[in-house]
């Protein structure tokens, strides 16, 4: 993807003395003014360091919750992600708030602009909001793949107007990973595409059977496609009425010579509880009274061994209800089927993150997304508006 690229405009020195804009993804979750996860502050710290590092002024901006345009509750500012911010950095990182309308900023220092939705017309994209953004800097940097399928105020309108518009580390990162796994796979090209139903992901299931050798299906997303194989599911999470759309995406797979390898043996239970009995039995002898919550070790297996001898691997679901430990087996195994593979693997999406969390393969995955709806958007095959902006504005710069 032809996009500047912050780190370049860094090694050239272009970034010294400039007074740079940070779209970062600073949106942490809170228990009043304490923060319980602090993982997006940690990723956004590359991007400031560079900055600081090349002698820039430097201002930090982000959304937080969901805020009412133009007016600043306590429980929406950014003071706690300032004073995070400085403790990470080693340094005071002074929150700046009512910032529209000019920031006093010093090369070789950072400051962190209030919740940059409380702005109106942050959310509609204002274009006099975006000017009035734009004028404040001479570099804007976007470094919140989150957010970069929204076209928004700091993560599109202003890109259209700063002299200079680029990608920070954090979003380079994600391009190249997401263009290794879709433009330009190393074959075969595996994805895993596991959800609660078909229908939120139908669109994603669509592109990828264009795309992908083997297209591995899980959860409720799975019971529906066994329906479309003929298969009995009792009272499993289903949608019936997809039957036919999960029947063209088989055959349009199998037209190109791929497959969606269907469950031969689940995991099943009476009732959706972690204290249900569990009970193996093949995916043929599933009874009236059973719900699917896990494909079973034969499944697992065979998955197992596709994704081993896999060239890439994308990762978006688990297979089961693995916040059950009786039902955890298939997703566990596919894990570390993940992990053991020699493949570029990339994984997105809060439950996929959760999985790999619990079972302790971060650093064997080549690349996790930061992303959760801006991931799905790029496996549906839609164009990011970030990315768009950025692209355009990358042919109009020297």
């Amino acid at each position: 993807m032809d996009i500047l690229r912050f780190s370049d405009l860094c090694a050239q020195g272009q970034a010294r003395g400039r007074r740079v804009f940070i779209r970062a993804d600073l949106n942490v979750p809170l228990d009043g003014a304490r923060i319980t996860e602090d993982t997006r502050i940690r990723a956004s710290l590359p991007c400031i360091r560079m900055a600081l590092d090349a002698g820039a002024a430097v201002m930090v901006t982000s959304h937080l919750g969901r805020p009412t345009e133009g007016v600043l509750r306590p429980e929406d500012s950014l003071a706690p992600v300032a004073a995070r911010l400085g403790e990470l950095l080693g340094r005071e990182v002074p929150l700046v708030a009512d910032w529209l309308g000019g920031v006093s900023v010093a090369p070789g220092e950072v400051v962190l602009l209030e919740n940059c939705r409380v702005n109106k017309g942050e959310k509609k994209n204002d274009p006099e909001l975006a000017r009035q953004m734009a004028r404040l800097c001479d570099i804007y940097v976007n470094d919140a793949f989150g957010t970069a399928h929204r076209a928004e105020g700091t993560t599109y309108g202003i890109a259209e107007y700063a002299p200079v518009a680029c990608a920070g580390p954090l979003l380079a990162a994600e391009i190249d990973a997401l263009t290794q796994a879709l433009a330009h796979p190393r074959r075969p090209l595996v994805a895993i595409v596991a959800g609660s139903k078909v229908s939120t992901k139908l669109t994603i299931l669509k592109s990828l059977a264009d795309k992908v050798d083997r297209l591995i299906v899980g959860g409720g997303i799975a019971n529906t496609f066994m329906l479309a194989a003929g298969l009995p599911i009792g009272k499993s999470l289903a949608e019936p009425a997809l039957v036919e759309e999960a029947k063209a995406v088989m055959a349009a797979m199998a037209a190109r010579g791929a497959e969606v390898p269907i469950p031969t043996d689940v995991v099943v239970a009476g009732e959706f509880s972690a204290q249900a009995p569990a009970t193996l039995k093949a995916a043929s002898a599933v009874t009236a009274q059973d719900m699917i919550l896990d494909i079973g070790p034969e499944t697992a297996a065979l998955l197992a061994a596709q994704l081993e001898s896999a060239g890439t691997i994308v990762w978006n679901g688990p297979v089961g209800v693995f916040e059950f430990d009786a039902f955890a087996h298939g997703t566990e195994t596919i894990a570390r089927a993940i992990a053991a593979s020699p493949a570029f693997s990339i994984a997105g999406g809060g439950d996929t993150l959760a999985a790999i969390a619990r079972f302790g393969i971060e650093k064997d995955v080549s690349y996790i997304s930061t992303g959760g709806g801006a991931f799905l958007e790029v496996l549906e095959g839609k164009t990011l508006p970030a990315f768009e902006v950025l692209q355009r504005r990358a042919q109009l710069q020297p």
